[in-house]
């Protein structure tokens, strides 16, 4: 008696175009993932974040931060969502009127219970592949920060750090952000 395979359907670019604008989703390896809204304190968090990390970019003029929602465009079967990322100054062109055409500088995933095996398993693993210098992953219930850098094509973990602590960033020398800042 045959086998029947059956061959999993594999999404491009052109598909994720096609989604629905009231839902968030990612194409990763050519899986569409549809990610329901964040909860609040992740918001929260994400919102402190992004404001010590805007004032400190804008006021050092070393490039742009954004945040999610915001397409970043890796290639035809990657198109991730960072909950915040920043492009150096040098690296600006990448930014199109649409969306961020390849890797940024630095992604920071904010954990949560349904993204937390994809930010820690999978994206960390896709931005490793396309280049993206420095990954932070932030998890609101632990209250803990991991600082991951690029070493070739694989990250490594720079520094691990409690709500105590005080993260620096190798890649934005200067930048300091006290973790109870952010937790509580």
């Amino acid at each position: 008696m045959a086998t029947a395979v059956v061959e999993k359907v594999k999404y491009t670019y052109e598909d994720y175009l096609k989604t629905p604008d009231d839902e968030r989703y990612e194409l990763i390896e050519g899986d569409m993932i549809m990610t329901p809204s964040p909860v609040t304190k992740h918001q929260r968090i994400s919102r402190k974040i992004e404001f010590i990390l805007e004032k400190f970019v804008t006021e050092n003029n070393l490039g742009e931060v954004f945040d999610a929602p915001c397409d970043v465009y890796l290639d035809e079967k990657n198109v991730v969502q960072p909950d915040i990322l920043f492009i150096s100054k040098d690296r600006l062109d990448i930014i199109g009127e649409k969306n961020i055409q390849g890797a940024p500088d630095l992604t920071i995933e904010i954990l949560s219970e349904t993204t937390a095996h994809r930010d820690l398993v999978k994206k960390k693993r896709l931005y490793a592949k396309f280049g993206v210098k420095e990954y932070w992953i932030i998890d609101p219930e632990e209250r803990i920060a991991e600082i991951y850098t690029l070493r070739g094509d694989t990250f490594f973990l720079t520094n691990s750090l409690s709500v105590n602590d005080t993260l620096e960033s190798p890649l934005l020398l200067g930048l300091k952000i006290r973790l109870s800042d952010i937790f509580n």
